[in-house]
């Protein structure tokens, strides 16, 4: 059949945005295969993630319930079985920590050709698949001549899905062989999570490496603060330790999507972009023109930001600190 199974993630009790995202991702394969598209529930609260992942475009939800949390053989062996009952065409996971414990071991189990991280593909004619190389410089395509096949498609790549579906909803009995799980999640410990989590901001107003040095730091912080926005920054600027993790945007950091996304002396690196792209409307501040991030900005201003970010803090009624 020329079906999709998509893989969908939750953590903590809650669905992760990239299950939305694999909605998109595989209605739009689905579509290109001519085939239905199926959604796997594994962990939590399955019942509760199947009415909220019933979006438009899914024809069916198959629950497994299986723990409260991520287990990799508890998902190695429900992903393969409900693999064999389905037969799909098409193994969708995402690229994330996750998806990239299990998705290697269920491919090989089911001796699928697996690609990961691709961002974007074509079945016209037989399955063409996107993948990006040389810190995002470079656009590869591969040709997958195989019948049937793994994916993982990367986060933020494809929009949330969104309305109102009306897919079956059936619980699927995954035969658990518990002498095979070796491993149990017996907690989480937040690591550096600070006092704001930059993913549920509407504004946020983002520095990189342009800002020279950590004392300046507070010249942007000061335009967040006129702007009622949350600060945020590029990887170079934590690993300096001039912030800590929980305002790192990128592929090592968090994944957001707010409404105004100020990208201040950050170049556009592919795994910074990754993890802001998903923004309404993006604004960035270099002295570079040919930076990545213009590629990607809705509007730019190509000067310095030593000259720029002060007019902007004095506009938005706020007062720029003497560095």
């Amino acid at each position: 059949m020329s079906d999709v199974l998509a893989i969908t993630e939750s953590r903590r009790g809650a669905l992760r945005d990239v299950s939305y995202e694999m909605i998109t991702a595989g209605r739009e394969l689905a579509d290109e295969l001519g085939g239905e598209l199926h959604l796997a529930v594994i962990n939590g609260d399955v019942d509760a993630f199947a009415e909220d992942l019933n979006r438009t475009g899914v024809d069916a939800i198959h629950t497994v319930d299986a723990g409260e949390e991520f287990n990799h053989d508890v998902y190695t062996q429900a992903i393969t079985q409900l693999y064999e009952h389905l037969s799909p065409t098409a193994l969708l996971m995402p690229n994330s920590v996750n998806g990239l414990d299990y998705a290697p071991a269920v491919a090989g189990g089911l001796d699928l050709p697996l690609v990961t991280d691709v961002v974007g593909f074509d079945a016209d004619g037989g399955l063409e698949v996107t993948r990006e190389q040389y810190g995002g410089k470079v656009e590869t395509t591969y040709a997958i001549d195989h019948d049937a096949y793994a994916l993982t498609v990367r986060p933020a790549e494809w929009p949330q899905a969104g309305g109102d579906g009306d897919a079956a909803i059936e619980a699927f009995d995954a035969d658990i062989d518990e002498d095979a799980v070796r491993s149990t999640v017996n907690g989480f410990e937040e690591v550096g999570a600070g006092d704001v989590d930059i993913s549920e901001a509407d504004v946020l107003v983002s520095v990189g490496r342009g800002i020279e040095e950590e004392e300046n730091i507070p010249l942007v912080q000061a335009l967040a603060d006129a702007l009622g926005a949350t600060l945020s920054s590029s990887r170079p600027i934590v690993d300096n330790g001039w912030l800590p993790k929980n305002r790192q945007v990128g592929q090592s950091g968090k994944v957001v999507t707010p409404d105004v996304y100020i990208a201040i002396g950050i170049s556009g690196a592919v795994q910074h972009v990754a993890g802001m792209k998903g923004a309404d409307t993006i604004i960035a501040i270099n002295t570079d023109p040919n930076a990545p991030i213009y590629d990607l900005a809705d509007y730019g201003i190509v000067d310095d930001l030593f000259e720029v970010v002060p007019e902007l803090i004095e506009e938005f009624g706020g007062e720029a600190p003497e560095l």
